[in-house]
């Protein structure tokens, strides 16, 4: 399952996500990986949550991205969720190529039982139509 926090930036996306993440690490059993552009928010975050400065891997496209994320949930068997914070920057995509990406992360969490969450800087009136239901917040 995908879901999306979704607003312009500077609207309190990464505060929602970040509260999220630290009340759902309470109950789940399995593992929680936080991708981020910075280490920035590793304080703000559970220290049982895996923070991955995605910046450190010079990912170029979307492709590599998915890439990488499908390499993580491969070797955690146990992962059951990741939250990407600034989505189209970390995945290096725009809104245009986001259809797409979430489209490969949906297939992903299917057939690997991990759900993700993902922080996006958009406005819901420019957001694909076909991504609306998997909208979580809109801020």
């Amino acid at each position: 399952m995908v879901q999306l926090i979704i607003g312009e930036k500077g609207k309190g996306k990464t505060k929602k996500l970040l509260d999220k993440v630290n009340e759902d690490i309470k109950s789940i059993s399995g593992s929680i990986v936080y991708l981020d552009k910075s280490t920035r928010h590793m304080y703000d975050l559970n220290n049982k949550v895996r923070l991955i400065d995605v910046s450190r891997y010079n990912i170029t496209n979307s492709d590599e991205f998915i890439g990488f994320v499908r390499g993580i949930v491969s070797q955690d068997h146990d992962l059951e969720q990741m939250y990407f914070d600034s989505f189209l920057t970390i995945a290096a995509l725009d809104v245009d190529g986001m259809e797409k990406a979430v489209e490969k992360l949906e297939e992903t969490g299917k057939v690997c039982g991990v759900d993700f969450i993902l922080s996006v800087s958009v406005d819901e009136s420019k957001l694909p139509e076909s991504l609306k239901d998997k909208v979580l917040f809109s801020l």
